[in-house]
C-alpha cells in the first residue's frame, strides 16, 4: 500500500550510497546475495531465539534489498538480477514465519496460515506481471521497478514492519500472523479483481507460425 511513497521517497538517498559501492566495483548481484544471507541468518536466529540477532540480520536485508536496486540503476539493471532479487526476497519472506514455528510450534497453526497468504500474494502478483510484460503494461508509480507491480494493502513496506514487529515482539506472533495474513487474502482478492478487469478482453498472440510448403 505503501511501495510506492517509500520508494519515492528513498530512491536519491540510496542512489548516493551506491555510488561509492559501484566505485568500488561491487556489483548489484553481490548485494542481492549479500542480503539473501542476511536474510537466512535472521531466520536462523530466530529458530535459536537469538531475536536481537534476527532484527539485525533481516534488517540488513531490507537495506541491502533497497541497495541493489539503486546500484543496479547505475550500473545497468539487469533480466537476471531482477529474477535473483525476486527470488530471493520471496524466500526471506516465508523463512521468517517458518522460523518461528520452529521455534515454538504452538504457533505453527498461524504460521501455516500466514504463508497460505504469502502464497495468494504472490502468485497474484507474480502472475499478472508475466501478462502485464506481455502487453506492455506499466505501472508508472513504480515504473523503477523490473516488473509490473500490481499494488495492494499488503507489499513490502508492509511485510517487513510486521516481519520486524514478530522478531521485537515475539508474544505477538499469532495475532499478527492471523491478522497480516488476513489483509493479504484481502490483497489477493483485490488483485484477481483487479487483474481480471484489466485482462479482460486481451487475447493471448498467436506465435508465429512457419508458413508449409509442399
Amino acid at each position: 500500500m505503501l511501495d510506492a511513497l517509500i520508494v519515492k521517497h528513498l530512491k536519491e538517498p540510496l542512489r548516493r550510497i551506491a555510488r561509492p559501492l559501484a566505485k568500488a566495483n561491487l556489483t548489484a548481484t553481490q548485494l542481492t546475495l549479500a542480503g539473501a544471507l542476511s536474510g537466512l541468518l535472521a531466520a536462523v536466529a530466530i529458530m535459536f531465539d537469538a531475536l536481537i540477532a534476527a532484527v539485525i540480520f533481516f534488517g540488513m536485508n531490507r537495506v541491502l534489498d533497497g541497495l541493489d536496486g539503486a546500484l543496479a540503476r547505475i550500473q545497468g539493471p539487469t533480466e537476471r538480477g531482477a529474477f535473483l532479487d525476486i527470488t530471493c526476497d520471496f524466500l526471506v519472506y516465508s523463512a521468517i514465519p517458518l522460523a518461528f514455528a520452529i521455534r515454538d510450534p504452538s504457533v505453527s497453526l498461524a504460521a501455516a496460515f500466514l504463508l497460505f497468504s504469502f502464497v495468494g500474494t504472490g502468485s497474484s502478483f507474480l502472475a499478472f506481471s508475466i501478462f502485464a510484460a506481455r502487453h506492455g503494461l506499466s505501472n508508472q508509480a513504480l515504473k523503477d521497478k523490473s516488473i509490473y507491480y500490481l499494488q495492494g494493502l499488503t507489499e513490502g513496506f508492509e511485510t517487513t514492519v510486521v516481519l520486524l514487529l514478530m522478531c521485537l515482539v515475539p508474544e505477538w506472533f499469532e495475532g499478527l500472523a492471523w491478522g497480516f495474513g488476513a489483509l493479504c487474502l484481502l490483497t489477493t482478492g483485490s488483485r484477481i479483481i483487479e487483474g481480471n478487469r484489466v485482462l479482460r478482453g486481451i487475447s493471448t498472440p498467436e506465435p508465429d507460425r512457419l508458413s508449409e510448403t509442399n
